[in-house]
């Protein structure tokens, strides 16, 4: 009996004390708001500096500073599916807390519309039953509970990225917890191309340096070991794999071997003639070298049908013009499997093939540089606009390991 009592103790009282000791009382709030959100950020509160500008539009000048004084741990702000209604800010207020106008209870939470109709929606929403988040789900709720993070789905990549949202369809749901360092921001954290992806989560990767910038340094470069990485978005439209087809001559057997190909893809700065940047492509192509020297002859064909003219310097140089002379673009076998293709001038250096050390792929951009030749989304993040650099590393096929930096001197 004593033995029966004893194992019926602990039983009761360890999920009881585990329960006090890791409370999650905001947790279903925040789960409930997690399927309506386009993107959500979690913010460290820190109620001894001034008042956030959101919580000053959202809830005038003395309720902002009487709510804002009473944090104790995070808050949070979102867009929902149409980014264009504006950020949504969200909130710990106990229950006996008054609703400001715009503003829904949410268990322990008080989440302010920003305007009438975002609050109509956002209730209307509330209504559908839910079940509660799994895998990267769960993971990104509890991150956004316990650190600074964000969270975003595809709705949000849509409208950051615009029409290049399909070069990134591996990244299509996730999340990442942030921090800073110095004049940097840096993130580390995971996206899956599922909006609701039961995958383990990948093995964290490194928050990666930062290379000094040079006069040389290309505006965006991409390096990766499987040109799959691009290829699968932009095959996902039949039409675009039709156009590929018939005007390129890249059928269904060349993209399939594509797909393994190792790559570097640059953007690079052109201070003068037509074109405001460079585009530069380096695969190492699979297979025997004939196979693709039938295609570049199709492809060949295919350019000289819309008019372009085509010179050879070398046996292994393509040059294509315009008819008024302007350069189109080329390609240039640079060993037995490697192949450079580029729009604009001949480049007069290659990019380097070799991934980085311990990820699949790695970005390199300078984003205000591109910004100011009106060569970025316009919806992305006016903090990635203006930074002077950004690097970001990938591992993973299924679930992706991120982690990267910005440079915001």
């Amino acid at each position: 009996m004593r033995f029966t009592a004893l194992s019926t103790a602990v039983l009761l009282v360890v999920p009881t004390a585990l329960l006090l000791l890791v409370p999650r009382k905001l947790a279903s709030g925040l789960d409930r708001l997690m399927p309506d959100t386009a993107l959500l950020q979690s913010f460290a509160a820190r109620p001894t500096q001034p008042v956030p500008a959101l919580w000053q539009q959202r809830l005038g000048p003395d309720l902002a500073e009487r709510y804002w004084r009473a944090q104790r741990r995070f808050w949070w702000q979102f867009w929902g599916p149409h980014g264009d209604a504006g950020a949504y800010l969200v909130f710990a207020a106990p229950a006996s807390s008054p609703v400001p106008a715009n503003g829904i209870r949410l268990d322990d939470l008080i989440v302010v519309a920003p305007n009438p109709l975002a609050h109509q929606l956002l209730q209307d929403q509330l209504q559908v039953q839910r079940r509660l988040p799994r895998g990267l789900n769960q993971r990104c709720s509890e991150q956004l509970l316990q650190q600074e993070a964000v969270h975003w789905n595809p709705a949000a990549l849509a409208q950051m990225l615009g029409p290049i949202a399909p070069l990134a369809m591996g990244l299509q749901q996730g999340c990442l917890s942030l921090r800073s360092e110095g004049s940097a921001l840096l993130w580390q954290g995971e996206a899956d191309a599922s909006s609701d992806s039961l995958q383990a989560a990948p093995s964290g990767l490194m928050v990666p340096s930062l290379p000094a910038a040079t006069a040389t340094t290309p505006l965006l470069e991409l390096r990766g070991r499987r040109l799959e990485l691009l290829l699968r978005g932009l095959l996902s439209t039949a039409l675009l794999r039709t156009a590929l087809a018939e005007r390129y001559g890249l059928g269904a057997e060349q993209l399939r071997r594509l797909q393994d190909a190792g790559f570097a893809l640059r953007l690079l700065e052109q201070p003068q003639g037509p074109y405001r940047a460079g585009l530069q492509l380096l695969v190492r192509l699979p297979g025997e070298r004939q196979f693709w020297d039938r295609w570049l002859i199709d492809l060949a064909r295919a350019l000289e049908d819309q008019g372009l003219s085509r010179s050879e310097p070398t046996p292994a140089l393509q040059l294509w013009s315009r008819e008024n002379g302007e350069p189109a673009g080329g390609w240039r076998w640079l060993s037995a499997d490697q192949l450079l293709l580029f729009l604009g001038p001949s480049p007069t250096q290659a990019p380097q093939l070799q991934p980085p050390s311990g990820a699949d792929w790695q970005l390199l951009m300078q984003p205000q540089k591109l910004d100011n030749e009106q060569l970025l989304p316009p919806g992305l993040p006016v903090v990635v606009k203006r930074a002077t650099q950004l690097v970001l590393h990938g591992r993973g096929a299924v679930g992706t390991a991120l982690a990267g930096r910005l440079d915001l001197r």
